[in-house]
């Protein structure tokens, strides 16, 4: 696609939302000079009064165009598609709104980015649209947020300070205190209500996507275990962050012959954990009944968020630990509130990334390691993630 042969650069679907709005005032104030973008929706006041907040930040946002778009209205999502290079999207739960729009992309061969942490939304999104998608040259990126940006590049960073064509180890610790948002727990949900079909759907991906030739990827679990270096009890837990991760290593030769990767939780007490997991066991079962699950719903809905003091209190952070060829690598990935400002963040670098940046040849389903690896790297450290070494040895 020629640069500048469509319309817009970027156009986001969903700014009207909790997230989705904090995406946009993050393009309000950050995408660069001759960025043509535009907002999407299905609610024209509504987009109406996110532009007028916007061009506070910056006036020349009265400007922005504003898209009819219905997660309902395939027409409406083509059209959107065919007019820009770079679609954002942070309409979920994206199992039950997002596969149109992906669908459009793919057809249109518009790169697309969202916010999903939906394993089953993802390989469906695979199989039913990766081969187009090729085709067409779009490249569809999943999980550019908290979900699983600090992980996928995290790792890509770690293995770029260990040695190459060697079997490496890499294990993630994640720690964060933070108010998740109504629509990742929304999204929880309806994981946790669709175990069995998550399961078969990832065995059909499995037997339909190609494996990396002469190279291995291993994604152990296990039981929760004491870390003698921290002190911390490592729980695995049981997010798309992990398959994100090992298919950037099938996807990049630099993860080495033979690549393993554990993910963890970090957590200071043994109680805590034992909670967690009861309160997960709880979640999940009451989730597969109908009741109960809409009950769960109300709880939290998606579009609401907490306030800006209290997203300054919340942050997270990860730590890896690489190991391969004899050598030794500790590194960071950290930030503020994960759930919403550091995840808007990632979303719209990602999207300016793609629409911007010299990247990699690369077409379909494609992680963010894969798509944009070392740019979206800079973007991100630039823009005050946290990216470095600790220690080596």
């Amino acid at each position: 696609m020629a640069e500048r042969a469509r319309e817009h650069d970027l156009v986001l679907f969903g700014g009207t939302g909790f997230t989705g709005g904090l995406t946009a005032e993050y393009l309000a104030r950050h995408a660069p000079e001759g960025c043509r973008w535009a907002l999407a929706g299905r609610n024209r006041d509504k987009l109406e009064r996110l532009r007028d907040r916007l061009a506070a930040i910056d006036p020349s946002c009265a400007d922005l165009p504003l898209l009819h778009a219905d997660a309902t209205d395939e027409g409406s999502l083509r059209a959107v598609a065919a007019s820009t290079r770079v679609v954002i999207t942070t309409v979920g739960p994206y199992l039950h709104h997002g596969e149109p729009l992906v669908a459009a992309c793919a057809a249109e061969g518009t790169d697309y980015v969202d916010l999903t942490g939906e394993p089953e939304f993802v390989d469906r999104m695979y199989l039913a649209h990766h081969a187009t998608a090729r085709r067409t040259g779009a490249r569809l990126v999943h999980a550019c947020g908290f979900d699983s940006i600090p992980y996928d590049l995290g790792v890509y960073f770690t293995v770029g300070h260990l040695p190459e064509n060697t079997p490496l180890t890499v294990q993630g610790q994640v720690r964060a205190k933070a108010e998740f948002s109504g629509g990742t727990y929304s999204s929880a949900l309806t994981v946790f209500s669709r175990a069995k079909e998550m399961a078969r759907t990832a065995r059909e991906r499995r037997r339909a996507e190609p494996r990396p030739e002469n190279r291995r990827v291993h994604l152990p679990s296990g039981p929760p275990r004491r870390d003698t270096g921290t002190g911390r009890w490592l729980v695995p837990i049981p997010t798309l962050d992990p398959q994100i991760v090992g298919r950037s290593a099938a996807a990049l030769p630099r993860y080495g012959p033979e690549f393993t990767y554990r993910h963890y939780a970090a957590v200071k007490r043994l109680p805590t954990v034992l909670l967690g997991a009861l309160g997960l066991g709880v979640l999940g079962l009451a989730s597969r009944i109908p009741p109960a699950r809409r009950a769960l719903a109300n709880v939290r809905k998606p579009g609401a968020g907490p306030s800006e003091q209290r997203r300054l209190k919340s942050w997270f952070h990860v730590r890896f630990v690489g190991e391969g060829g004899g050598e030794r690598v500790v590194t960071e990935f950290a930030g503020g509130d994960p759930g919403y400002d550091e995840t808007s963040k990632m979303l719209a670098e990602s999207a300016l990334s793609l629409a911007f940046d010299d990247l990699p040849e690369t077409s379909g389903q494609v992680t963010t390691a894969a798509a944009m690896g070392d740019a979206l790297l800079t973007r991100l450290s630039r823009a005050g993630l946290t990216i470095r070494v600790v220690e080596r040895g």
